[in-house]
């Protein structure tokens, strides 16, 4: 399969968006080529205090807790309204059910880096914050490292706008090991503005990873990459999430991870507890009753009001993450706050200890998601 190239920088074919178009298939994955107004998603957008860039729509990695899978519809739906009737693409793209479609119906954004220059060049009041330093997260929605990039090098065409300018607070979310291909641009980009790669990584067991994320690189290839990340003097930091009820939660676990990031030299770590919204909810409760049967009674209880665990599990979650991270000299990032702080006083019960790290609950209250304790962060009823 060969790449299509990307429009040069001074064109605005883009503008007259040109319905998708099939670019390959790599096993059972078909790529389809598309073009965007823009690539950039601004906090009123995101909803967040960042910005955003997704090189891609879709992801091959096919995590089963992925939350963005309801990215994808949207993006198919408006692609088919393209499409003729007969098109293989659109039937490509309805022989799937949603779910699996955003892992094996990737959508490639051809024209990146030439809407993004035109985006910066713009030079507007909305433009202007993000030149001033407003945080930019390159890979917020799909993995921009995934096995797509090696052949359409979107990121990496993106990452090469990104680095023409001074002053920008650069994000960059993975799991692949394919992000350290790239080292000459980040070195260069980080030269001129301030940049992080976040690595993804939610466990070193890897049968575990493997039935967990059965399509992403292994978590000895992770580490690989963010030791020769912060080799090069690169910023790295470590996102545990989503820490998953019953599953990756107990402390010798966590600990066993938090031991080989800081190994690995990375500044710092990020956690957080699942979050099942309905399109992640769809492909994972499957999964989960077919993988871990004896835990789909009880997810579906501590599911059943929420999309996130009680505020027990997630403050004592955050509470040992702190502690076990600061023993190893890795701090806890939350958003503006430390992990002790943003939880005080909101997480009833007693105070949870490094041992016990989440309060429990008495044995039998199924009160909505409160069925779901964890004296141990280990999932019982």
């Amino acid at each position: 399969m060969q790449q299509q190239p990307l429009l040069p920088a001074d064109a605005l074919a883009w503008r007259r968006f040109p319905a998708p178009s099939p670019l390959g298939t790599q096993k059972d994955i078909r790529y389809i080529g598309s073009h965007a107004r823009g690539v950039l998603n601004g906090p009123e957008t995101t909803g967040m205090e960042f910005w955003s860039i997704n090189p891609y729509v879709g992801c091959a990695f096919g995590c089963a807790y992925c939350y963005a899978r309801y990215t994808h519809r949207h993006v198919s739906e408006r692609a088919i309204d393209q499409l003729e009737e007969d098109s293989g693409t659109a039937e490509a793209l309805l022989e799937l059910p949603g779910w699996l479609s955003f892992e094996r119906r990737i959508f490639v954004k051809q024209n990146a880096a030439a809407a993004l220059r035109e985006q910066l060049a713009s030079r507007g009041p909305r433009v202007a914050r993000l030149l001033g330093g407003e945080t930019l997260l390159v890979g917020t929605a799909t993995d921009p490292y995934q096995p797509a990039e090696r052949r359409y090098r979107v990121t990496r065409d993106v990452l090469e706008v990104l680095a023409m300018y001074r002053g920008l607070r650069v994000v960059v979310t993975t799991k692949s090991p394919l992000v350290v291909r790239d080292l000459d641009v980040l070195a260069r980009l980080g030269s001129r503005s301030r940049l992080t790669v976040h690595m993804s990584l939610i466990t070193m067991d890897r049968v575990l990873a493997r039935r967990i994320e059965p399509r992403a690189p292994t978590p000895d290839a992770r580490l690989r990459a963010m030791r020769r990340l912060c080799e090069s003097g690169i910023d790295v930091g470590v996102n545990i999430m989503p820490v998953l009820p019953g599953i990756s939660d107990s402390p010798a676990m966590l600990r066993t991870l938090l031991r080989h990031v800081a190994d690995a030299g990375v500044s710092h770590v990020h956690a957080c507890a699942l979050r099942l919204q309905p399109a992640a909810r769809r492909r994972y409760l499957p999964f989960l009753a077919a993988e871990f049967p004896t835990l789909a009674p009880r997810y579906a209880i501590a599911y059943a009001e929420e999309d996130r665990m009680n505020e027990r599990y997630t403050a004592g979650l955050l509470r040992f993450m702190e502690r076990a991270g600061r023993e190893m000299g890795l701090p806890l990032h939350t958003l503006g706050r430390s992990a002790a702080n943003e939880h005080e006083g909101t997480a009833p019960g007693r105070q949870a200890t490094a041992d016990s790290p989440c309060a429990d609950l008495p044995a039998g209250d199924v009160r909505g998601n409160t069925a779901m304790y964890a004296p141990q962060l280990e999932l019982s009823l």
